[in-house]
């Protein structure tokens, strides 16, 4: 099988959410889920001082759905919401 190219978007709780703290612990399960692959992020503003998580990831199309990362991340402390935004297929 190939590879997945992956962005999520992840809400946090508040504008009070320590944003770095967040991206290090999101990292952590995204490696955990799909490995030591590539791997992107960006704090987007959103509205109100209240900023959005998106990070791009590689994965192997044979560890399923993205959508397995929704529960483990939802779990951190401070997530509002987990979004898949985007999958495509990685050419090359």
């Amino acid at each position: 099988m190939a590879n997945a190219v992956v962005t999520a978007k992840i809400m946090p709780e508040s504008p009070e959410v320590d944003m770095e703290g967040l991206q290090a612990a999101v990292i952590g399960k995204i490696k955990g889920f799909a490995g030591e692959g590539d791997t992107r992020t960006a704090i987007e503003p959103v509205a109100f001082g209240l900023q959005a998580l998106k990070v791009t990831f590689v994965m192997d199309e044979n560890l399923g759905s993205p959508d397995a990362l929704e529960a483990p991340i939802t779990g951190l402390d401070g997530v509002s919401s987990f979004e898949v935004v985007d999958v495509r297929r990685a050419i090359g």
